[in-house]
């Protein structure tokens, strides 16, 4: 049964401070301020469902927790997740292992591109696309994408142009895009991935935000675009960790069908990539999929609730304040610059409203100005980081 949202956040909400959390506990650090109101980084004030709690219980209590590998079963129940929620059966010998989404991405930079190489991603873009390609001295390319009515939408000419331009040799697909909230449609896909093999350009495509689409909007996996017809060319990461508050346990799933892409992986796991397979990760990745269908629907439904919130509140009492639509994701942008100047959002947002948020300048040059919410949180925490913009802002009038 699918919980609505009183019950859903009395049975589920939990106090995160005080538990190490960086959400909670690292504002002083990161903010300089350890009396804000958290809403930023990308996890939740949400207890895991039922069925991963139950797993990790089980098997914390078993008492050993030596060398441990990932099971068939584990894969299959990978796979039916993945076909039952978009149609994309995933064969066991496809998948390989990752700490997280983010490690992969620096490992697929050093496994498939030399220092020197152009990379493209299409700002406003998640930040640690920009740091793993400077990290690692690749040559950034940008294509940034334009706002219309609230909605991101990708220059396609302006894509091939920097491609061409740069001879870029890689492409980091956000799918669903965060920051921008945005689920691309299938012939925008497609038009991506046919620019990126007619220019010989790889793909990595990172759909760890896969289950939040909304609405209408339908996620597609990149490797089914187009009939499976740029499979040569994609490398797919995806986690459970968004989608059920996991990221703490370190598991992520890499999916590559073209079996040179693969072994070229393989070989280069063989020599750089050597930790052992966390054993409470992949169950309880295993046990969100199995029996956490009902949690996610439940969670989505607070989330459209939260934004419902943020979106209707601005409108009426900050219409200078342009909320970004919402297609997917848990992390829509903000844009202040119709009442403050992008040098004054830090002052109205952190000092004067006391909140930790994500910055636009944070995910590209030109996005100050910008701040981005994290929605999948209490509803009573969107409430006062809502009213507490619309008191500052009163007192600016």
């Amino acid at each position: 049964m699918i919980l609505d949202i009183k019950d859903f956040v009395d049975e589920y909400y939990v106090e995160r401070k005080n538990t190490n959390s960086t959400k909670w506990d690292l504002l002083e650090e990161r903010f300089g301020d350890p009396d804000l109101l958290p809403i930023w980084v990308a996890d939740m004030e949400f207890k895991a469902p039922d069925s991963v709690i139950s797993a990790l219980t089980e098997r914390v209590q078993h008492g050993a927790y030596g060398y441990s590998f990932i099971p068939d079963a584990y894969y299959n129940t990978y796979s039916k997740w993945m076909e039952d929620s978009f149609g994309y059966k995933v064969e066991k010998e496809w998948c390989r292992p990752a700490t997280g989404v983010v490690s992969a991405l620096y490992w697929f930079m050093n496994c498939y591109t030399e220092e020197g190489d152009a990379v493209i991603i299409t700002p406003p873009v998640y930040y640690p696309f920009f740091n793993v390609i400077r990290d690692l001295d690749r040559t950034l390319v940008t294509a940034d994408m334009t706002e219309n009515d609230g909605r991101f939408e990708l220059d396609f000419d302006l894509f091939e142009q920097k491609i061409e331009e740069n001879d870029v040799k890689l492409f980091i697909l956000c799918s669903p895009h965060n920051p921008a909230g945005r689920v691309w449609t299938e012939s925008e896909l497609e038009r991506m991935l046919a620019i990126c093999e007619k220019h010989d350009v790889l793909v990595i495509a990172d759909e760890i935000h896969q289950d939040f689409a909304y609405g209408e909007h339908k996620h597609t996996p990149a490797p089914l675009i187009a009939a499976g017809k740029h499979t040569d060319r994609i490398v797919l990461v995806n986690a459970a960790s968004k989608s059920f508050n996991l990221p703490g346990l370190l598991h992520a799933n890499i999916v590559i069908e073209n079996d040179a892409l693969r072994q070229q992986f393989d070989d280069y796991a063989g020599q750089h990539i050597k930790s052992e397979k966390n054993i409470l990760g992949h169950l309880a990745t295993q046990a969100a999929y199995e029996g956490g269908g009902e949690w996610l629907e439940g969670l989505k439904n607070v989330i459209l609730s939260n934004y419902a919130y943020v979106r209707e509140t601005l409108g009426v009492h900050i219409p200078e304040a342009k909320v970004m639509k919402l297609e997917g994701t848990y992390l829509p942008m903000i844009d202040l610059r119709g009442f403050l100047a992008p040098e004054d959002t830090k002052e109205f947002v952190q000092e004067k409203c006391k909140l930790a948020v994500d910055y636009g300048e944070w995910f590209g040059e030109g996005y100050e100005g910008y701040i981005r919410l994290n929605l999948a949180t209490h509803p009573k925490f969107v409430k006062e980081a809502v009213d507490r913009m619309v008191e500052e802002y009163k007192k600016m009038k």
